[in-house]
């Protein structure tokens, strides 16, 4: 059994035990590996999200939550690669970490004779890769500003503007919009006292502050720059 394999068949392993635990030793003897390799297994399972979580101990081992996890779906190859090609058009930017682990939820249930079969279909696919120059921390620097919009924070960020003039201001964020051009962050601005379009890949850093920022209306921001038209993300 190669490592893929045996990936998929610990995560169905675990969800069929569930709330049962399996020690280690256990999962080694059912796949004829070591204890370290199932080890570092399920450490690679719990980096891509999946939910197991371990006890040591005398009677401890790994389980699933099974409430957090997909139920086998009957996704087609085709399904799973136009999954992948949304998920990739992420490339490096906002949400780009949530778009893999997302897709490696879904690839984690599938069949396995489909999942060969996605896999052979999106070899076949290529995208252009563009050319990067930016220095930024984006993960670290992008779930800051995430965080601090759920949680009505104030972040001090550093911005370069379009003629290469750098400012650091307070600002309360309040939505993420996505054109042609990439992301960008629309927050009230502290240093002008209005509401401004930020883009990220200008926006060298963001610290969280203290400070609770006070409750906005949508209404209340005003209309948004030209280029920028929005609407709600709808998950159905």
């Amino acid at each position: 059994m190669n490592r893929t394999d045996r990936l998929y068949a610990l995560v169905e392993e675990l969800r069929a035990s569930a709330p049962r635990r399996r020690s280690a030793r256990e999962l080694a003897g059912l796949y004829e590996v070591s204890v370290r390799t199932i080890e570092r297994d399920i450490g690679a399972l719990q980096q891509a999200g999946v939910p197991i979580y371990a006890d040591v101990g005398r009677g401890g081992g790994y389980t699933l939550d099974k409430e957090r996890t997909l139920p086998p779906v009957n996704f087609t190859a085709s399904e799973a690669v136009a999954l992948a090609i949304c998920l990739g058009r992420a490339g490096d930017s906002l949400y780009a970490r949530a778009a893999r682990t997302a897709l490696n939820k879904v690839l984690s249930v599938m069949p396995e004779a489909d999942n060969d079969a996605a896999r052979a279909l999106a070899s076949r696919i290529r995208f252009h890769v563009p050319q990067q120059d930016e220095a930024v921390a984006r993960p670290a620097r992008d779930a800051v500003l995430e965080e601090a919009m759920l949680a009505r924070r104030v972040v001090r960020i550093t911005y370069v503007d379009r003629y290469g003039r750098e400012t650091e201001r307070d600002v309360e964020p309040q939505a993420f919009s996505v054109a042609d051009r990439g992301w960008y962050l629309l927050a009230w601005c502290r240093l002008r006292d209005e509401c401004r379009v930020f883009r990220l890949d200008r926006l060298l850093h963001a610290v969280p502050l203290d400070e609770i920022a006070p409750e906005r209306s949508w209404d209340s921001l005003g209309e948004p720059p030209r280029e920028i038209r929005t609407r709600v993300l709808e998950l159905a």
